[in-house]
């Protein structure tokens, strides 16, 4: 949807800071609002931060071409959930505190990792497809981009936050003129329990 040539910025500015692992087709983008800077600020205000591996597949960029969102079949992609993870995670689900996911690969990654109702280690491939009607385990709130129109991504945020909120802040987002998806603007949402 970049309709444009790779520039010399694009290098440096399509990835994360705290990427580490090569393996994606595509940056998590709610991650490039992230500096070196901003992760030091939120470290000095005791928010701990830990990192999770999800290698974006091609597939994240298909619309859903089904009229039943239940017969579309998500495309697989591998993930890593290291046992620190989710052991920092439990105790600060424990001390009440919020697990706040940077993109919705951050969210593909636990919610597959906690499957079986408890978070525990994970590395392999996902086909998590989460959509309206998705009990969420993990996540508490959100960090994200502006997703296409008809993709599993904006699906992914209806269920998250509901759908009747997503289209209402899409809708300010476009009366305000705010930039959509990879270089696009990022917004913070809570999950919605109906």
């Amino acid at each position: 949807y970049i309709q444009r040539d790779d520039d010399v910025e694009d290098i440096e500015r399509y990835q994360t800071v705290y990427a580490k692992k090569p393996g994606a087709v595509a940056a998590p983008t709610a991650g490039l609002h992230f500096t070196d800077k901003l992760m030091q600020e939120i470290t000095e205000q005791g928010i701990d931060s830990v990192y999770v591996t999800l290698h974006i597949g091609a597939g994240t960029f298909q619309p859903v071409r089904v009229d039943d969102i239940e017969e579309h079949q998500i495309h697989s992609e591998y993930l890593e959930v290291s046992a620190d993870v989710c052991e920092k995670v439990k105790q600060c689900k424990a001390r009440g505190g919020r697990v706040i996911a940077v993109g919705t690969t951050a969210v593909r990654c636990l919610e597959t990792a906690a499957q079986a109702s408890e978070l525990k280690p994970y590395q392999g491939e996902t086909d998590i497809f989460i959509y309206p009607g998705y009990e969420f385990k993990v996540i508490d709130a959100l960090i994200t981009n502006f997703h296409l129109s008809e993709s599993t991504l904006l699906m992914l945020v209806s269920a998250f936050a509901g759908r009747d909120n997503i289209m209402d802040a899409y809708q300010h987002a476009i009366d305000e003129a705010y930039r959509f998806f990879s270089y696009g603007d990022a917004m913070f949402l809570y999950r919605c329990d109906v």
